[in-house]
């Protein structure tokens, strides 16, 4: 007499997997093997510990796709959820198939090898791994589900899916971390002299504002705020601005206030007109009238802008260029505002508030003095040469 077959199994990628109905429960995951009678015999396992828990409350061992999917799911809504869903994507080869129990610092392992292999361009090229940083995100989304497994998420006996949350080891970013390099007077008439001219729009606003690069590329007139009292405006980014991805919200999730100095404020009157949304449009509006903003001040532009720049730079001075200087960041920009406030005296509550940083008051209440107050010390350093406040850095010579 013939075997009888055990369905729910399908091949997939040479890989045996479960998908079967079992007392109103849908069971889906892998086996493991590629091997029929293996894979029958873990799914007799599986439907033995999924009888147990129902006849003697025997808790469930769930899997990490599992937890990943509820956390998912349940946190649709948070701004960074798009970002969260890509490091699960790619955390989920590795330990997705595997019980919670078994998530720890031994299972990420050849995640976090993988991830720090340097491999190859599309074209060939040789790219390095990704940076400590990079990773350290990815092991603080398992961190933040396994806090959740061990602490919120109840069966229906009301017991936690996981007892306790294993200690990950992250990676260590102080040896990999780039230090901010604030430019000089000097460095900055390079670059941007090297700059398209949207580009160096857009650059020269974001030195004389401590704007994030996304607050610059996707600056709105309808978040213009005049104040007739000091004869200019301001621009008030609300809490709920979704940057590069939408939804993905203001840094510390509370309106920015964007004091305009007289530079800023000459760059702002010289975009008027150019299109009834975008500060920064990109390229001519269509039949309708409307442009797009700009993705990214950090493109190929701003790439090739800097190597030039570093170019001139070596022929000037009769040096290389600083190592900062040659690979300088769009971030960089609003280092180089904060270290000029506090070259200029701007004292540190001040700096907070023109550099968008939390604090805990709220933006849109301040009063016509206090707005003239920040604007009179943003304009301490509105400048676009070396007549602005003396900057000295301390650097290493290379070597």
């Amino acid at each position: 007499m013939a075997r009888k077959t055990i369905t729910g199994l399908y091949q997939r990628n040479g890989i045996w997997h479960v998908d079967k109905v079992v007392r109103g429960q849908r069971l889906q995951e892998s086996t493991g093997t590629g091997n029929r009678e293996e894979a029958e015999q873990y799914l007799i396992h599986r439907l033995e510990k999924l009888r147990e828990e129902k006849v003697y409350g025997i808790r469930r061992i769930r899997s990490w796709r599992e937890a990943a999917t509820r956390y998912l799911v349940e946190y649709k809504d948070m701004p960074s959820i798009g970002l969260a869903a890509i490091y699960l994507e790619q955390l989920d080869p590795y330990i997705g198939d595997l019980p919670l129990t078994h998530v720890d610092d031994e299972s990420l392992a050849p995640y976090i090898r993988d991830k720090q292999k340097p491999g190859r361009t599309s074209t060939g090229k040789v790219k390095p791994g990704v940076a400590p940083r990079t990773v350290n995100i990815a092991l603080e989304k398992v961190i933040r589900v396994l806090n959740l497994c061990a602490r919120k998420w109840r069966d229906e006996e009301k017991r936690p899916w996981l007892d306790t949350v294993p200690m990950i080891s992250k990676l260590d970013e102080k040896r990999s971390r780039r230090t901010p390099y604030p430019l000089s007077w000097e460095e900055q008439s390079l670059l941007f002299s090297e700059l398209p001219d949207h580009l160096r729009r857009m650059a020269l606003y974001k030195v004389n504002c401590g704007s994030r690069e996304q607050e610059v590329v996707k600056l709105r007139w309808d978040w213009e705020i005049p104040v007739p009292e000091l004869d200019t405006s301001v621009f008030l980014i609300p809490s709920d601005f979704g940057g590069r991805d939408k939804g993905s919200g203001v840094k510390n999730g509370e309106e920015r206030l964007v004091v305009l100095n007289t530079v800023a404020k000459s760059v702002i009157e010289g975009q008027r007109g150019l299109d009834p949304v975008w500060v920064f449009p990109y390229g001519m509006p269509d039949r309708n009238g409307k442009a797009t903003p700009v993705h990214r001040m950090n493109d190929s532009a701003w790439k090739k802008a800097r190597v030039r720049a570093a170019k001139k730079y070596q022929e000037r001075f009769l040096r290389p260029a600083p190592k900062g200087f040659a690979s300088i960041r769009v971030h960089d920009l609003k280092h180089t505002f904060g270290r000029r406030l506090r070259a200029a005296g701007v004292t540190e509550e001040d700096r907070r508030a023109l550099l968008g940083h939390k604090s805990g008051s709220i933006t849109s209440h301040y009063s016509a003095a206090e707005l003239g107050k920040l604007i009179d010390e943003a304009n301490k350093i509105s400048a676009t040469d070396s007549r602005g406040p003396a900057l000295t850095i301390l650097r290493r010579k290379a070597g």
